[in-house]
């Protein structure tokens, strides 16, 4: 098998890998392919520290009302607006 196809076959399964979903199988063929293939490796090892330091360093943020009327309106997104779907303390991040 060419290193492309295992590549994209590891890149389609990536995110249920790092969240610990796959199966037993799965993973053992995922760290067999991981052990010869350091782009993969790389790829794991950055995504895996983007979710931590974003798990790190993210905070709650209320966005002002005010703000997300403009952001909705940049957005298009009136319909939104006007079914009252911006209360004061409804979004955060």
């Amino acid at each position: 098998m060419k290193k492309e196809v295992n590549c994209g076959e590891f890149l389609e399964s990536l995110s249920d890998y790092v969240d610990g979903i796959l199966g037993d199988a799965l993973c053992k063929e995922i760290e067999n392919h991981m052990a010869d293939c350091e782009d993969c490796r790389i790829v794991v090892d950055t995504l895996k520290k983007t979710i931590y330091l974003y798990h790190e360093t993210a905070s709650k943020t209320t966005i002002p009302l005010g703000v997300r009327e403009r952001l909705f309106r940049s957005l298009d997104l009136d319909d939104f607006i006007q079914k009252g779907n911006l209360l004061e303390n409804d979004v955060t991040f």
